[in-house]
């Protein structure tokens, strides 16, 4: 039964658990951070239920009688108060890992794109290829990037505190008046995926929307051309 159920369960996927299945190589540490934290959550809260339950149950009363009293378990009392401190340290370490992952930044990354947070709109301004995709009153603005390819952001704001999210990539980081961040995007799956404004900037916050399409190397290439860029 143990390797039937082996081999069952090596054809699963990793529960989502309510997140969105990353599109980007840096989301996957972060999603399976979050799906490995759920489920040492439900095995440890399963294991708590049943001890608790087992307790209920096994020293309910049964008559009048005082049952025995233990004042102090030393092994237990050690087990109980390292086990928590053992949990802790294990989601610390794992935790420094997946950050350390979506904050890395290669040093020549492939495509470099100046991100402008601004009310209530964004610019996404492609670096050395001479191309610029701004909010219009006709639609929202569409990043377009390239599946496999290092992508580097540079996000800015030119007015409030605003906050570039992209579900998909499981990333959301602020735009700043005076703070410059960078990050690192490697798409890893092509499609359109819808980008907004997380943090409340104003009247119009809601219609920060914009999109992310993931395509081919060549679809990237003839994207710049279409529109005057180098490819």
């Amino acid at each position: 039964m143990v390797a039937a159920g082996a081999v069952l369960l090596g054809g699963c996927r990793l529960p989502a658990f309510g997140a969105y299945r990353p599109a980007d190589s840096q989301a996957s540490g972060s999603f399976a951070l979050w799906s490995g934290l759920m489920i040492a959550a439900l095995v440890i809260g399963g294991f708590v239920l049943a001890l608790i339950l087992w307790s209920v149950f096994r020293y309910r009363a049964h008559d009048d009688t005082i049952p025995k009293q233990t004042h102090q378990n030393i092994p237990w009392e050690i087990a109980y108060t390292v086990t928590p401190l053992v949990i802790v340290t294990v989601i610390f370490i794992f935790t420094v890992f997946a950050e350390n992952k979506v904050d890395a930044t290669p040093p020549a990354p492939a495509v470099k794109v100046h991100v402008i947070a601004y009310r209530w709109g964004w610019i996404f301004d492609y670096q050395g290829k001479n191309v610029s995709i701004h909010t219009t009153g006709t639609g929202y603005p569409q990043l377009v990037l390239p599946r496999g390819e290092p992508t580097q952001i540079t996000l800015t704001s030119n007015d409030v505190v605003h906050e570039f999210m992209v579900p998909n990539f499981l990333f959301g980081r602020y735009a700043q008046p005076g703070v410059v961040n960078k990050f690192d995007f490697t798409p890893s799956k092509n499609g359109t995926y819808l980008g907004h404004c997380a943090f409340y900037c104003g009247l119009y916050h809601a219609q920060m929307l914009f999109t992310v399409k993931v395509v081919s190397p060549s679809s990237y290439s003839s994207f710049l051309s279409s529109h005057g860029g180098v490819a």
